[in-house]
This record gives structure tokens, sequence and C-alpha cells, in this order.
């Protein structure tokens, strides 16, 4: 009979391996042909994208399941890959992680009954064009329709790059009007889209007009650029943003291998402006959905001073079918993260719920029971635990 603690040693040893594996941090290189000028200019990098099928077959091998996709991209959503993120797809593996997520397949087309364009009711929580009004105390401001990459299970792909000839184009001032007008809004989301794409005095010009509103007390930014475009950190950009503290700035970043050294540079560099900087990931079929890939991220996000700080359940954005995962693979993940990494490296799962109902929280079930007297509570090991309630509680009952 085979022995199983020898077979747990060889899989803890395999586990140790591929997460000391993943954690490395790797260039993506340059281009034969390219100087490192060109290479290092975000602006070369947009002007040389990826954006059709002919530029794709000199590049890859395209599966049957990929061409079709790429030539049925622009209508749902456009192809558009940075060369500096192309060169970490693994040209040679069709489900590479990196792969998975920028180059459309036809499974993009099939859309279930429960998936929609507007997946999270925004367009029902938007008041002037441009602006999310959800929660009571923030809003979401849309600048952009532009990304530099598409992913291809964007909540907004509705409108984002304008395939399906959303149109979408934001009326600042009507924007900036709407949050004047409403003082309960003390935080502002800048997304899109995303907001780095613009330009430096774009970028300036709203961070200083927001700022000026007295109730504003702090100012967010979600953005894809360091990981998309890493060269568009550039240290004019740092010294505008560090200006309009409080700042924060959530990245995106859904698999190790996008953590490379010309992304933690970039990261470092927002870091050192005085940037608190968080990561929010999408729990993705092929991608992510593996406990060692995720502890990996985590830690790696760490190494570069980002705190891990949402994973999602992939929204139901129509033809996102085939990246979606289970919500038992995600509270399995999230049970091989607690206790086995810091508390730091520990992002909160949650759902953006459907129709508009916010993000909510999905945690593994550490509570066996409870009652007014104690709580019994299962620990990451498995081992149970009795907390009793305060004497006093009881006391005021009778």
């Amino acid at each position: 009979m085979p022995n199983d603690s020898n077979s747990d040693k060889k899989d803890d040893h395999n586990c140790a391996e591929k997460l000391n594996e993943l954690k490395k941090f790797e260039s993506a290189g340059v281009w034969e042909g390219i100087s490192l000028t060109d290479w290092e200019d975000w602006r070369w990098q947009l002007r040389n994208r990826i954006t059709t099928i002919d530029q794709l077959k000199n590049l890859i091998d395209l599966s049957p399941e990929e061409h079709q996709g790429v030539l049925l991209a622009g209508k749902r959503l456009a192809l558009g890959i940075t060369p500096y993120f192309f060169n970490l797809i693994d040209r040679h593996d069709v489900n590479c992680p990196i792969r998975r997520q920028v180059i459309p397949r036809i499974e993009e087309t099939h859309s279930m009954p429960w998936e929609k364009d507007d997946p999270c009711g925004e367009e029902g929580s938007s008041p002037v064009p441009g602006i999310v009004h959800r929660y009571p105390d923030r809003v979401l401001f849309l600048v952009t329709d532009r990304c530099a990459s598409y992913c291809r299970y964007c909540t907004r792909s509705r409108m984002v790059s304008n395939a399906t000839g959303y149109d979408f184009h934001p009326e600042f001032e009507r924007q900036i009007a709407y949050i004047k007008e409403h003082k309960e809004v003390r935080d502002v989301l800048l997304s899109g889209g995303d907001p780095l794409l613009l330009n430096d005095d774009k970028i300036e010009e709203m961070l200083k007009r927001l700022r000026q509103i007295p109730h504003i007390e702090m100012l967010r930014i979600g953005t894809r650029i360091p990981i998309f475009l890493p060269q568009r950190i550039t240290p004019e950009l740092c010294n505008i943003l560090k200006k309009y503290h409080p700042l924060f700035i959530s990245i995106h970043t859904n698999h190790p291998r996008e953590l490379t050294v010309e992304s933690r540079k970039a990261l470092e560099r927002l870091a050192d402006v005085g940037i608190p900087l968080g990561n929010q990931s999408v729990l993705l079929k092929g991608v992510n959905d593996d406990v060692v890939v995720m502890k990996a991220l985590v830690q790696k996000l760490l190494m570069c001073r980002v705190k891990p700080y949402y994973l999602y359940q992939c929204d139901l954005v129509s033809g996102s079918e085939h990246l979606r995962t289970s919500i038992k693979k995600g509270i399995e993940i999230m049970l091989g993260l607690r206790g086995f990494t810091t508390g730091y490296a520990i992002p909160q799962y949650v759902i953006d719920a459907p129709n508009g109902g916010g993000k909510i929280p999905i945690n593994p079930n550490y509570i066996v029971s409870q009652n007014d007297e104690r709580i019994i509570l299962r620990n990451y090991e498995g081992k149970l635990y009795e907390y009793p309630e305060p004497i006093c509680q009881n006391v005021d009952k009778e």
C-alpha cells in the first residue's frame, strides 16, 4: 500500500516549488528590432498594440476557437493588447492564463439567460452620464471608454472600446456639478476605461477640480495601467498624483506572472510618492482558480507594496460563462489562504450582486454554533474552540 504520509510530503514539496517559481520577478523583455527607447515609451506601446487578426497570426498560432473569436471580437469588445503585455503570453500554450484574459474566443458570443450587458445595474444608478451613485457616500466617476488592453470578461464591455456602438462621452462639467450638489459624497472613484490613459494635463485638471470640492475627503483611481502598460507610470505622472492626497489607487492583477520586474518598478514608483495601493482580482477559470496560484499572487503583491483588497466572483456579463468558476471554488481558495499566509495577504471575497445590489462578502463558515452564552469556532486547521459571551449581556437580558 502507498505511504500516505510520503505522498502528502511529495505534494507539499511540489506545491512549494510551484509557489516559489510563480513568485519570481521576470522581465517581459523587448521585441526584436525595437529600440529600448521606443519600447519604454508608453505612447509607442499604445500605437503598436495588437488589434487585428493578421497581427496576431504573425505572432502566435491561434486555436480554432481563438481564430473565430478574434474575427467576431469587434462586435462585443475590441481586441487590444500592448506589446509589453503580449510578451507575457505563452505562445505555445492555448491554456496560458495570460492568453485566456486578453485573446478573444468564440465562447464570448454565447450568452446564458442570466447574463447581461450591464450585469451590475450601473445604468439604473446613473443620474448623469458618467456618474454611478449606488452607495450613499461615494460615486463612480467614469472618464473614458478606452483601456491599454481589453480584458475579455470586462464588466463594462458594453461601453469599453465602443465596439457595440455605445458611444460613451463623459460630460465633465455635469459630472462635477452633480458631485458639488451632493454633499453626502465624500469619496470619488475615477474609472472607465482606464483614467491613467489620459494625458498628464487632463488627469491633473480632473484631480484639481475634484479636490477643490470641500466635502470630498478622498480620491481613488481604478487602473490596470501598471500591469498592462507600466511605462506610463512616469516620474512626471507621479509628481502630479502626489499633489492630491489622500489619493488611493486600486490596480487589477489576476495572475502572479503579471507582476514583472517592470510592473514592480512602476508600483514602487507610485508607493514612493505616498499612494496607498490595493489590488482587485477577478476569480477566473483557468487563470487563478487554484490555491497555490492565488497564494503566489497575494504574496507577490505584498512584495510590490500592494495590499490584496478584493477577490471578485466574475460578474454575469454577457459571454463570460467560459471564464466563470463556482462560488464553492472561491471559498475553497479562501480556506487555503486564511491561516496559511499573513492576514495582510488575504483579500475580501465578494460578489457584486446582479442588478445593482452592491458588493456582498462571501466568507468560509468558521462559526460552528452560537447561543447567548458562547460561540463555537473552527480555525484554519479544522480544530474547534469555544469563546464565551460576556456575562453582563445575559444579565441585561434578565
